[in-house]
């Protein structure tokens, strides 16, 4: 998994920050520090994050080893591990 952030459309709401605060971190008033590729422990927390972000800033990519062939894009479908 790989986090791609853009930080011209993120308008620090920081959202994630609350969901996901092992790969968020808001430093100051709009700047945002994140992991850009976090442990697959935290692969829910991530989706959840970046499906809430207001501007839709957050691109979660998918590697050829933990999309199951499906490239980048967006999450594993529903029910899978």
């Amino acid at each position: 998994m790989r986090l791609i952030v853009n930080l011209n459309r993120c308008q620090g709401y920081a959202q994630c920050c609350f969901l996901a605060p092992d790969v968020f971190e808001l430093h100051g008033e709009e700047a945002l520090w994140f992991d850009p590729a976090p442990d697959d422990t935290q692969r829910e927390r991530v989706l959840r994050a970046a499906a809430s972000c207001p501007v839709q800033a957050i691109v979660v990519e998918w590697s050829g080893s933990d999309d199951g062939g499906r490239g980048k894009g967006g999450p594993p479908p529903a029910g899978s591990p």
